[in-house]
């Protein structure tokens, strides 16, 4: 008889400056001052190693057509013990042995929501790894997502969306 039993996931991402699915207030956005989001997590298995955090928008450049998924963040070696970033978060304080990588404007650090055309979707994807990274050189998402591979132990998501007022 096959196994029935059914994965739960326990890891959880949420922001206090946005609901699941809710609008991103424009202070996170080009239209703001581009900083990121306060966000917390919890349910990180114990074996944990270290924690990745990609937010991209796969709606580009326009949600009725959309061609490409534009990465805005890539974080990577983010601390287990860690459960939160803070608001505008700063490069020089990220915790631990945290390590950014490029984003689609091809620079490391967040870039928040700016869509051209319609309401995009912005998903934050918390992964736990069962490894450490080995300094990857500001990789990109595709790179990371790579050396990630058949490395997750779990993943948590939320999206968030923004259309230019």
């Amino acid at each position: 008889m096959a196994d029935q039993r059914v994965l739960l996931m326990s890891m959880s991402l949420t922001s206090v400056d946005f609901a699941h699915q809710g609008e991103i207030p424009q202070q996170f956005t080009c239209q703001g001052d581009d900083s990121s989001p306060a966000l917390s997590w919890s349910g990180v298995p114990a074996p944990t190693k270290s924690l990745v955090l990609i937010v991209d928008d796969p709606d580009a450049p326009d949600p009725a057509n959309p061609k490409m998924t534009w990465v805005h963040w890539v974080l990577y070696n983010i601390p287990p013990t860690i459960s939160e970033l803070p608001q505008a978060v700063a490069a020089s304080n990220l915790p631990g042995w945290t390590r950014q990588g490029k984003n689609d404007w091809k620079r490391t650090g967040y870039g928040g929501p700016c869509p051209p055309i319609g309401r995009h979707r912005y998903f934050h994807k918390l992964y736990a790894l069962d490894i450490e990274l080995p300094d990857m050189n500001q990789p990109t998402k595709a790179q990371l997502e790579s050396a990630i591979k058949g490395h997750i132990l779990e993943q948590a998501e939320l999206i968030g969306t923004y259309q230019k007022q």
